[in-house]
């Protein structure tokens, strides 16, 4: 008899054997299950060692639901659980694995499977022999033998990366390709062959470029009822085309996907194992920012677009990305369809961040960049008309020297925009002519005797037909649609010279403000603005070419001694108003100096009025009107506020004769009524008073 087997049955007791003998069988991955039969066999022969052991075939159970489950942890285990559970229980004499890797490839997991099995009294078998987790060579040995099987899966795990990354160097890496692509048998990339699908990604493409977001092209193809293809990649249906509706996501995935450049990437997602769920195998991926993929090979595939083309729909998109950034703030976003020209371009001075835009009453730029990151006011408060006319000038004052030619590129566009949706529908109604053919054929081969499968090729005859007229409907609905208007020989004189014509079509109905921002944005990258003083903005325009330029923007305010230079503006009127100069002329005078009020570039004769009202600067009639007293006696409307009663009351009394001369008398030139300043007078004036007071108490309600 073998010296192990005479080893393993000192180690073997009566209460082992009067416990069950579990046979734990696992493979890798789904592919070994299919196609490694011989490594299932060998681990069932486990049981006849079992067996001869001294275990009866009915305590022996076998744990075959891993099959196809990784051992790199317990997750996705079941089977490994319930076992962990059974030797918890001390239900398990003894635990056969052919090596130690079909346990396990984790430490945590197997040192987790020994300390039970110390705990309880379970032995471990394997291909070697039996081993008592609670003698010290045995554990040892287990544990190194653990350390040796992790080892080996991190060695396995490097050769078949360092394997996969010297293929993706050569650009020998074999990826999945997306629809529009096809790889051939003798492993060269080409367009697909069906020309409805290479139209439909082509198109796809020219919007994005043409509209500049996912969500636009979403509309565009959702008006024009536009598919997109689709090829399966599994299940029942592998390799074949489904046209589906479009979606954002769809969408995104042709504008993001480099291999549509011709580019062969690999590393543009990595796992994320932060993010790993119980109910998953493997972690979620993430994407990766360009400067993280591990290899970019360019021309490897036939390209819709080129690689320029690529990196500026990337760029759009980060642009049109409407969230906050440790760097850079927000992002622009697509241009909409607000009245606020500066709506993604208009930066904060101040913290940099990008600001919002607000309609109440009018458009105003508001930065909340300091209020969303630490809670702090808002940084500004920005009148929009004005700093949006200083921007639009410099816009108009960058083009002129150039000699815009836009006419013959914007009717091209047109049409091959219109060629693009003739061809699509086309396309469509002859895919859609052949599949009711193919089903008409089926229909008629098949065996009247099966009328079961007569009737269903029958109603898949009936749905290509019905698809078909749709077809047919959508494609003359289009080719009825009026084709675009022509210019006239004036209009095309007109537009010959956009640096004159574009000013005058600015302000022009037809001009979108998408379209009117889409323009400025062709040039300027970014605005920044800054309040210097309460009528004064400075505005930093940044051209697309790194240039800038720079000037200072007066808004209007609400209150006017908040205006620069108010204090010398006052002096002025002072000084105009002694001259003996009214209202309007010293407002015209003020404006031709350079003065303004706080709502208008020029000065008004009521803000004159207004301010001179409050210094009092007013004239002889207003001075006697307005005075408690002069020359000792008092004015009716300093008497009235002694007396505390209305001026109609003196004058009531005045002309009834009860105060008459000496005591009332009318001063030249303008006749003002003077009351003489007596202590008895004053006395009679405060009886009268108090009596009137009475009068009206005693009176009924």
């Amino acid at each position: 008899m073998p010296p192990e087997l005479t080893l393993s049955q000192v180690k073997l007791t009566l209460r082992h054997l009067e416990r069950k003998a579990v046979i734990y069988i696992r493979q890798s991955s789904p592919k070994q299950v299919r196609e490694h039969l011989d490594s299932q066999l060998t681990q069932r022969t486990l049981v006849g060692r079992a067996q001869s052991l001294g275990w009866h075939p009915e305590r022996i159970d076998v744990f075959d639901g891993d099959l196809g489950q990784s051992a790199a942890g317990s997750q996705a285990r079941d089977d490994f659980k319930a076992l962990a559970a059974e030797v918890a229980l001390g239900h398990v004499g003894i635990v056969f694995g052919w090596q130690v890797s079909r346990l396990a490839r984790n430490n945590a997991e197997w040192y987790q499977l020994l300390d039970l099995a110390a705990l309880f009294g379970t032995l471990i078998g394997d291909t070697d022999g039996v081993y008592d987790p609670r003698l010290y060579n045995d554990r040892l040995l287990l544990g190194l033998k653990g350390t040796m099987s992790e080892a080996e899966l991190y060695m396995m795990r490097q050769r078949l990366n360092a394997g996969r990354l010297s293929k993706v160097q050569r650009g020998e890496y074999v990826q999945r390709l997306p629809t529009g692509l096809v790889r051939l048998a003798d492993k060269r990339v080409v367009k697909d062959p069906d020309p409805q699908i290479r139209h439909v990604i082509a198109l796809v493409l020219a919007k994005f470029e043409e509209l500049g977001s996912c969500s636009r092209v979403l509309r565009y193809c959702k008006h024009h009822d536009i598919r997109l293809p689709r090829r399966q990649v599994s299940g029942a249906t592998q390799g074949d085309i489904l046209w589906r509706p479009p979606s954002e996501s769809a969408i995104g995935g042709i504008i993001t996907n480099p291999a549509y450049a011709g580019a062969f990437v690999h590393g543009r997602r990595t796992s994320d194992p932060t993010r790993q769920q119980p109910d998953r195998r493997t972690p979620a991926m993430v994407r990766r920012p360009r400067a993280e993929w591990h290899c970019i090979i360019h021309d490897v595939y036939p390209a819709y677009i080129s690689w320029g083309q690529y990196l500026a729909n990337q760029a759009r998109l980060r642009d049109n990305a409407q969230r906050y950034t440790e760097q850079g703030g927000m992002g622009k976003g697509a241009p909409r369809e607000g009245a606020a020209l500066l709506q993604g371009l208009a930066t904060c001075g101040l913290c940099g961040h990008r600001m919002r835009v607000a309609y109440r009453p009018r458009a105003h730029y508001i930065c909340e960049g300091m209020y969303r990151t630490f809670a702090e006011p808002t940084c500004a408060r920005l009148d929009g008309p004005s700093i949006e006319a200083f921007v639009i000038q410099a816009f108009f004052d960058a083009i002129a020297p150039a000699q815009l030619e836009t006419l013959d590129e914007v009717l091209t566009q047109r049409q091959r925009e219109r060629h693009r949706l003739e061809t699509y529908h086309q396309q469509q109604v002859s895919q859609a002519r052949y599949d009711a053919t193919v089903a008409r054929h089926r229909y008629e081969h098949v065996d009247p005797a099966y009328r079961l499968v007569a009737a269903e090729l029958e109603r898949e005859w009936e749905n290509k037909l019905r698809a078909l007229r749709q077809a047919q409907e959508v494609a003359e609905r289009f080719a009825h649609e009026p084709c675009e208007p022509t210019l006239t020989a004036e209009q095309r004189r007109q537009l010959l010279n956009l640096s004159q014509t574009l000013p005058d079509l600015w302000h022009r109905d037809p001009l979108r403000h998408e379209q009117r921002k889409a323009l400025l944005r062709s040039l300027i990258a970014r605005v920044i603005v800054t309040r210097t003083a309460a009528d004064r903005i400075e505005v930093k325009i940044v051209w697309v070419s790194g240039h800038f330029s720079q000037g200072v923007v007066i808004p209007p305010i609400l209150r006017q001694r908040e205006m620069t230079g108010y204090a010398t503006m006052v002096e002025r009127i002072h000084q105009l108003w002694r001259d003996g100069q009214r209202d309007t002329q010293i407002a015209d005078t003020l404006s031709r100096e350079g003065f303004r009020s706080a709502r208008s570039a020029h000065v008004s004769a009521a803000t004159v009025l207004k301010i001179r009202k409050q210094h009092q600067w007013v004239s002889r009639y207003q001075q006697h009107r307005l005075a408690d007293k002069i020359d000792a006696m008092w004015t009716i409307r300093g008497l009235a506020c002694h007396l505390g009663v209305g001026r109609d009351w003196l004058y009531n009394r005045i002309r009834s004769g009860w105060l008459c001369a000496p005591d009332v008398i009318r001063r030249p030139p303008y006749g003002h009524y003077l009351i003489r300043n007596d202590s008895e007078l004053l006395g009679r004036l405060r009886a009268e008073v108090n009596q009137r007071c009475r009068v009206e108490s005693a009176s009924p309600p």
